[in-house]
This record gives C-alpha cells, sequence and structure tokens, in this order.
C-alpha cells in the first residue's frame, strides 16, 4: 500500500530518517504520521475517483465498495498509530516547554518590577513577590519533571480524552494564583520587624477582606469535580460520546470535541481570565492582604461558573434511528428490503464529537438481527459520503433470516441506538 511505501522509505533512510515513530525522535514521529496522512489523502481521492480498483471487483458496486473500505481501513488505522505516536513524543518534550514558560514568566515580572522600581525604589513587597514567583515556578518545574510523560505540568489539567480541560484549567489557575498571593503575605510577614506591619499582614488573611476571592476559589474547584463526575456518569450511562484525541491543544480550552467553539466554554474562560488579572493588579497594588475581589465581579464569576456547568448538563445525548428504507438509485421502484439490498438508516448523532476521521469512521456497526454489519466507508473528494452523523448505508448480509429482525447502530464511541425494526423479505 502507498502508507506503508511511504513509511518503508523512511525507515530506509536511516534509523531516525521521517519514518521513525520511536518516542525518543519527535521530529522522526511528527514526519512519519505527516506522511501517513497525506498518503492517506491520495489514496482516498482516487478511490473517490474511481482509481486504483482492481478488474476483479470493479464489475461489482458493492465489491468495489467494499473492498475500498477495506483498503481505507486499514490506511485509516496507520494514520492513527502514527497519530498516537506523534502524540505521545509531542507529550513527553511538552514538559520542557512548560518548565521554559513558567521561568520566563519569572523572568517577564522581574523585569516588570524593576521598570516600575524606577523612581519608586525597590521595597520588600517586590522582593516578597519574586520570591513567591520562584518557590512558584520551582514547584512547578519538580512537578513537569515528575510527570514529563504526560505533559509536564499541563498533566492535571489533561482530561480522559486527552483533551486539555477547560473546568480543570480554569481552577488550576486560581489554585495558582492564591498560593502566589499567599506566599507573597509570607514572605513579606517573614521579613518584617515592625509589630504593627505584622499585626496588618496578618489581618490580611482574613476572611472579610478576601471572601470574594476565596468563594470563587472554592466554587470553580467545585465545578472541575462535579464537571468530571458528570461527564462521567453521562458516558457510562451511554448518554454522552466520547472519543480519545491524539493531543491535546491550546484551543481544547475553548472548543468541544469537534474542534467548534462553543459559547459555555469560551464565556468560563474569558470572564475568569479578566477576574485573574483584576485580582493581579490588586495584589499589585495592595500586597498586604490577599487580592479583595469585589462582591459584584465575583458573582459574574459564579454566574459563568453557572452557565459553564448547565452547559456541561446540556451538550450530548444519544443517537437515534429514525426510519429505515430500502436505498435505490434513481429510477428504481420501491421493493420490499430483501438480503443483499442497500438499507438506509436516517437518524441523529452516528458520528460522535471528535469521530470525523477515518479510524474513528470505520469502528461504526450495525446490528441486523443476530449479524453485526460494519458500515463502509465511501469516499469522496475531500471527505466520506458514508457514514455520516444523519444517515448511514449498510448492505443486508446473508446471514439474516427472513422476517421481522431488529436494526441497531453501535457508535465509534460503544453507543447504541434504540432498537428499529423492519420486515425483510425472501
Amino acid at each position: 500500500m502507498a502508507v506503508q511505501e511511504a513509511g518503508q522509505v523512511g525507515t530506509e533512510a536511516g534509523a531516525h530518517g521521517g519514518g521513525c515513530t520511536c518516542g525518543d525522535c519527535p521530529h522522526g514521529a511528527r514526519e512519519g504520521h505527516r506522511r501517513a496522512v497525506a498518503a492517506f489523502l491520495v489514496k482516498r481521492d482516487e478511490y473517490a475517483a474511481g482509481q486504483g480498483l482492481p478488474a476483479a471487483v470493479a464489475h461489482s458496486a458493492s465489491a468495489s465498495r467494499q473492498w475500498v473500505s477495506e483498503e481505507l481501513t486499514q490506511s485509516a488505522e496507520l494514520v492513527a498509530a502514527r497519530g498516537r505516536a506523534e502524540g505521545g513524543a509531542w507529550l513527553a518534550r511538552l514538559w520542557w516547554r512548560t518548565a521554559c514558560t513558567v521561568w520566563a514568566l519569572v523572568v517577564l515580572l522581574l523585569l516588570v518590577q524593576a521598570l516600575t522600581a524606577i523612581g519608586a525604589g525597590w521595597t520588600t513587597a517586590r522582593t516578597a513577590g519574586l520570591l513567591a514567583a520562584l518557590v512558584t515556578a520551582g514547584a512547578l518545574t519538580a512537578a513537569s519533571w515528575f510527570h514529563r510523560a504526560r505533559g509536564g505540568a499541563l498533566a492535571p489539567v489533561i482530561g480522559e480524552d486527552n483533551r486539555l480541560s477547560t473546568s480543570r484549567a480554569v481552577a488550576a489557575i486560581w489554585v495558582l494564583f492564591v498560593a502566589y498571593a499567599v506566599l507573597v503575605l509570607v514572605g513579606r510577614l517573614a521579613a518584617a520587624s515592625d509589630h504593627t506591619e505584622r499585626d496588618t499582614l496578618i489581618a490580611g488573611f482574613e476572611l472579610a477582606r478576601a471572601a470574594g476571592v476565596v468563594t470563587v476559589l472554592a466554587v470553580v474547584c467545585a465545578i472541575a469535580v462535579l464537571v468530571r463526575r458528570v461527564v462521567g456518569l453521562r458516558i457510562l450511562g451511554q448518554r454522552l460520546q466520547k472519543v480519545r484525541a491524539d493531543r491535546p491543544r491550546a484551543a481544547d480550552l475553548l472548543t468541544d470535541d469537534s474542534g467548534l467553539g462553543t459559547f459555555a466554554d469560551i464565556q468560563y474562560v474569558v470572564i475568569s481570565a479578566v477576574a485573574l488579572l483584576f485580582g493581579a493588579v490588586r495584589l499589585a497594588r495592595r500586597p498586604d492582604q490577599l487580592p479583595d475581589l469585589p462582591w459584584g465581579l465575583a458573582v459574574v464569576v459564579l454566574i459563568s461558573a453557572a452557565t459553564y456547568l448547565a452547559g456541561k448538563y446540556a451538550e450530548g445525548g444519544r443517537p437515534v434511528i429514525l426510519s429505515v428504507v430500502r436505498a435505490r438509485e434513481a429510477g428504481d421502484l420501491d421493493a420490499p428490503i430483501r438480503t443483499g439490498d442497500d438499507i438506509e438508516i436516517r437518524g441523529a448523532g452516528f458520528v460522535p464529537p471528535g469521530a470525523q476521521t477515518a479510524d474513528h469512521l470505520s469502528h461504526m456497526v450495525v446490528r441486523i438481527g443476530p449479524v453485526h454489519v460494519h458500515v463502509p466507508l465511501v469516499p469522496v473528494t475531500g471527505g466520506f459520503s458514508n457514514p455520516t452523523d444523519a444517515v448511514l448505508t449498510v448492505p443486508v448480509p446473508a446471514d439474516v433470516e427472513p422476517g421481522r429482525v431488529d436494526v441497531q447502530v453501535v457508535t465509534a464511541a460503544g453507543v447504541e441506538t434504540n432498537r428499529y425494526a423492519i420486515d425483510v423479505t425472501d
């Protein structure tokens, strides 16, 4: 096959010559995945144009469709394997990038403090802020090292589906911000020599002064835990379909599993970012107490969190079969469904979000009576005409006994639709 030949060429070029997919060669894994994808797209478009079919199957529409589907499925599995290897290599080198980003932020903080100290002079608060940043950066770097195989410091915010979790990311940022603010106060308290100054700093920890930020911290952390619980229960109850991604992406924070922007996620991230920026400015202006987030802004964040949680409850749903009819070409007469005929299954939710790739589409199965029928891949230029989210076309196998049988779709996420009864005649 073309995909295999592409991989063999890369391997023959050297142990790490582009076709390599081992974990210690990220450039080879990425190049191998790129070549596999390119070869697959060429093959798909050739079959869509009717090219490359063997003469033994070219005379039969059903045989040629089955042969094309099997070839594309094998190629798609190779692309998926290369994608997983590339994703693993990307995660393995991400820890170093996260560590560099953290220390770059420390340097940026030092520069900002140095510039703002011109004229005003260096203060104890600036020293405490810099020391707190060093402690936080050191802790994050250590965490990145211990979780270097899972994305470094980003490991706690990567969900079970290998995507960045919006709720966990927002909660993690708030936790880091509050921890940094506490470290700043601790540093100032340790350096304070005056009794009055120490009393002022201790009073800065009082709940009355930081009720807003403490409330927001508690709510966003609870939202992160609750969303994980809700999503897990809905997946187990087959009310939500989830497929695993090759690797996490920054866009996951603002999009759904299909890569489309979602209002609930976007507004949650934007409002939380604005509130964090306000809290950072308040901490810089008044480093003698925890950031006193105004209740108006705190309530806005709580409303945003509630909207995000409601969006998680509302998303998804089980796939459903609405009707099953005999598929026919234009001009064919209507007739009963017989074994060997193609049936068209109409409904909704057949293709889970994020499962538009060929390797996921090829995992879809239709149960016709006691027989499991794999949904054939029908390529067109730029994609596939079967299966789709609303229509599936499969042949009725010869093993199905005449009479009334049930039809049921099993999606790539393992979620089953309702049963729909059809009559199969001799």
